[in-house]
């Protein structure tokens, strides 16, 4: 491990003003295929913005929400107004405008960065505290009912300001401590409605430096392709922060991530580091992976070779690799439970990836690796990051699995104007009751069952996790998703299948034998998995799910929108 990383104080604004020092020269941030910007480029732009801000009156506590797709501007408007002791409040894109609106009021935002795209759910905002709409995009609107701004004009004030200044590369932020809010996060949520999670400096440098100096060691040449939403905690400390603080590079795609999309720019751009959600490497294992065995007549011949099916894996793996540009040294996999049949192959394989489990709540990381660990099992999430307390409680006396209760530095300071919300999570201890199950191996090494709200107690007693099965379930080739629900008391898995291949599979056949095949089909998927499952949880029918469920930006199901419909 490289010299261990240290800042003067834990602040955000401390980490950007040591890098701009240290790595000056070193590209930052860039859009795919397009000249990035360098470190000192990006710390001039953030101090220009800033004083730009304090002109709009922007003050110190004053909220400032973005809204937009990730770019370099999203993250110098997210930076320029922590600066200044502003509060960012980012907006997840996906958001339908009843929430941007709800978002927006709440917060009582002052500023709002947006785009094109999310532009339509903010015009018709009432009642609103926004003095000024500034877009990161440069859209140009027509509107009386908001003052619209494209930021190349903030941009190019700031830097006739910037050309005043003579010999140091920027300005002195405003005084921040660390346990001063730096972000409200209003979580997607799998459970309704959101909450607005209060995160300091402090509690985001805990996680970053954490990550930099125990668990994986990152080189000032790499480069981070970004593909998941700035908005979310995963990847602003784990996209943005971390490599920031590395001195790595960042490059954002700017359109849909695509496979043919992620191949053209990985073809060029390189990445050394993808943090992504399991979805990403779930369906490459279906698409590229079982269908090589299933229909393959000789290669499951050879993989009944001992030490031939490894080969055969490693050498899909190795295709892998270039497919994400022949560079690549981790994929970290997190925001959501991985299926542990496509974990199996990644860990045989050799593929380079790394778990992590967090929540919004705690910035998020609370375990994961640390890389290299040859003890790290195969459906855990590995080890609590150092730091960071984990327990079980009441953990049940046969399985050990109870709620995982979690404490350190990275912590949440607690719900926005809710200290009834944040009442029930935060105890007088400091512990953050997170509302997931899990439970330890004697290696140490974290395992989560699911949410303890979507455990189903069936009327012999018997806990159900619903997670476990719909894993199971996941695993099969035709699957893309699936939800168990409790059904009067009996089990039942809503099933959305994969119908690119059914439509390869029936190429020919008649509407009605198509029908009878997806019949068939959900008959076997029942003999499949009930004979994995105890005799008490096995599913009494399987009900094909005919569009995808909808889903948080970390691609968890929304499950409550689906509960209710099933008694």
């Amino acid at each position: 491990m490289a010299q261990e990383k240290r800042l003067k104080d834990n602040t955000i604004n401390c980490l950007l003003e040591t890098s701009a020092e240290e790595f000056a020269a070193r590209p930052a941030l860039g859009m795919a295929l397009e000249k990035p910007l360098t470190y000192v480029d990006l710390f001039r732009s953030v101090c220009g913005m800033a004083d730009m801000l304090k002109r709009k009156g922007v003050l110190k506590g004053d909220r400032v929400a973005i809204l937009g797709e990730n770019s370099p501007h999203w993250g110098i408007a997210c930076l320029a107004s922590m600066r200044i002791g502003a509060v960012v409040v980012p907006i997840l894109p996906d958001f339908p405008e009843a929430d941007v609106h709800h978002i927006l009021f709440d917060s009582e935002a002052k500023i709002l960065f947006t785009t094109q795209r999310q532009m339509d759910k903010v015009l018709g905002i009432r009642e609103h505290k926004l003095s000024t709409v500034i877009t990161l995009d440069d859209f140009r609107a027509e509107t009386d009912l908001l003052p619209v701004e494209p930021i190349s004009q903030f941009i190019e004030k700031a830097r006739n300001f910037l050309r005043q200044i003579p010999g140091r590369i920027g300005l002195r932020s405003t005084a921040v401590a660390e346990d001063e809010i730096a972000s409200i996060i209003y979580t997607s949520g799998t459970s309704g409605h959101s909450k607005a999670v209060m995160l300091t400096h402090g509690n985001f440098i805990a996680n970053v430096l954490t990550t930099a100096n125990h668990l994986l060691e990152i080189h000032p040449h790499w480069t981070f392709l970004s593909i998941l939403p700035l908005s979310h905690t995963y990847e602003f400390t784990l996209g943005f922060l971390f490599p920031l603080l590395c001195g790595a590079r960042v490059v954002y795609v700017g359109k849909t991530p695509t496979p043919s999309v992620l191949e053209k720019i990985c073809r060029v751009e390189k990445p050394q580091v993808i943090p992504a959600v399991p979805l990403i490497m779930e369906k490459i294992y279906k698409k590229k992976v079982l269908p090589a065995f299933e229909k393959s007549l000789l290669l499951k011949l050879l993989a009944r070779i001992p030490g031939m099916k490894m080969k055969i894996y490693r050498k899909i793996a190795a295709k892998l690799v270039d497919f994400f540009g022949g560079e690549l040294q981790v994929m970290a996999i997190g925001g959501a439970a991985i299926n542990r049949e496509a974990e199996m192959f990644l860990k045989k394989s050799g593929f380079p990836y790394l778990i992590g489990y967090g929540l919004t709540e705690s910035a998020p990381l609370l375990a994961g690796g640390p890389w290299g660990d040859g003890t790290i099992a195969v459906g855990s999430t590995g080890k609590p990051i150092p730091g960071v307390e984990i327990r079980i409680a009441d953990p049940d006396p046969r399985t050990g699995i109870g709620e995982i209760l979690a404490r350190g530095p990275n912590i949440m300071k607690g719900y926005f104007r809710n200290p009834q919300a944040t009442k029930e999570v935060l105890d007088d201890e400091g512990w953050l009751h997170t509302g997931d199950l899990g439970h330890f191996d004697k290696l140490s090494n974290l395992y989560i069952r699911g949410r303890s709200k979507n455990m189903i107690l069936l009327a012999n007693g018997e806990n159900i996790y619903p997670e476990a099965i719909e894993d199971k379930i996941n695993s099969c080739m035709h699957v893309a998703e699936s939800l168990v629900l409790d059904n009067r008391g009996q089990l039942e898995a809503w099933v959305y299948l994969d119908y690119d291949l059914i439509d390869e599979e029936t190429r020919g056949r008649s509407q009605q034998q198509k029908l009878e095949y997806i019949s068939g089909l959900l008959q076997r998927l029942k003999e499949f998995v009930n004979p994995q499952l105890p005799a008490f949880s096995q599913i009494v029918r399987f009900v094909e799910h005919k569009e995808p469920f909808q889903k948080t930006a970390t691609s968890k199901i929304k499950r409550y929108l689906y509960t209710h419909a099933a008694v």
